[in-house]
């Protein structure tokens, strides 16, 4: 049975390409308004489980409702007003401009004569400006840096205003100072929002100090789930990663420090 605070609910969810199970027996809950870090090392199945959760890709086993309702049931246009997605960092073909670009997550809104207004604009307009973009604006997306255009999508994430945002590793590409700053706007995003928010990262630490959930992916049927002090242990880390390293805290908060076996094995000074 469905559960009111639950978004997302996934149920012994399966997939593979090959024969070999990429997910198994997979089983989730995303609360209403949470945020849930997915981490996992390379080819365990991070992109594909975002895939499934936006419906690009159907389960071969094991259902996702979203609210309570098969995602199956959904048409494309009610989902793109429920969900909004950033991909990995990508090259772009078209001579697009960045306000362009972000517009184009306005056009679920768009009535019959399929235009914005000037209400989607301002729209567009408050997301560059939320991801400090607006100077950005009547530049080509295609001339613009790695970086640069990461928070561009999230810009456009934004702008779509789904309740749910599915994020495949929004802070690729990015600068010390904008890897923070897209995780505390994610966060007020959050909390002043109410959106519910899952994000692929590859940096543990920093998600650990923003989300609420984690899921680690360990390939096939292995998984740990719960919040992220209990999920990205020193013990966990090891069995997924085959990494060794030291965990700790700092004020409330847990990180973890791999070591190599150069750090391992130098003397001390």
């Amino acid at each position: 049975m469905a559960d009111a605070m639950n978004m997302i609910e996934v149920d012994n969810l399966s997939f593979s390409y090959t024969a070999v199970p990429l997910l198994s027996g997979l089983d989730l809950e995303v609360k209403r308004g949470s945020f849930l870090a997915i981490a996992g090392p390379n080819g365990a199945g991070k992109s594909t489980l975002v895939n499934l959760l936006c419906g690009l890709l159907k389960p071969q086993a094991g259902t996702i409702r979203l609210e309570g309702r098969s995602i199956a049931e959904y048409k494309t246009l009610q989902l793109s007003k429920q969900i909004s997605v950033v991909r990995q960092e990508f090259v772009p073909v078209f001579g697009y401009s960045v306000l362009e670009a972000v517009l184009m997550a306005r056009t679920p809104y768009y009535g019959r004569l399929g235009f914005g207004t000037a209400q989607d604009r301002q729209i567009a307009s408050d997301a560059l400006a939320a991801t400090d973009t607006s100077d950005l604006a009547l530049r080509p997306l295609s001339e613009i840096s790695g970086g640069e255009r990461q928070r561009v999508f999230i810009a456009r994430a934004l702008a779509q205003q789904a309740p749910v945002m599915l994020l495949d590793e929004p802070t690729s590409f990015l600068d010390l100072k904008h890897q923070v700053g897209i995780y505390d706007l994610l966060k007020k995003m959050q909390v002043q929002e109410g959106k519910t928010i899952v994000a692929i990262t590859h940096d543990i630490n920093l998600a650990a100090q923003y989300c609420d959930e984690a899921l680690l992916l360990a390939g096939g049927s292995g998984y740990f789930r719960g919040s992220p002090g209990e999920v990205f242990t020193a013990k966990n880390i090891d069995k997924v990663f085959r990494v060794t390293g030291f965990s700790g805290r700092v004020g409330t908060g847990s990180f973890f420090l791999p070591l190599g076996q150069y750090a391992r094995d130098r003397e001390p000074m």
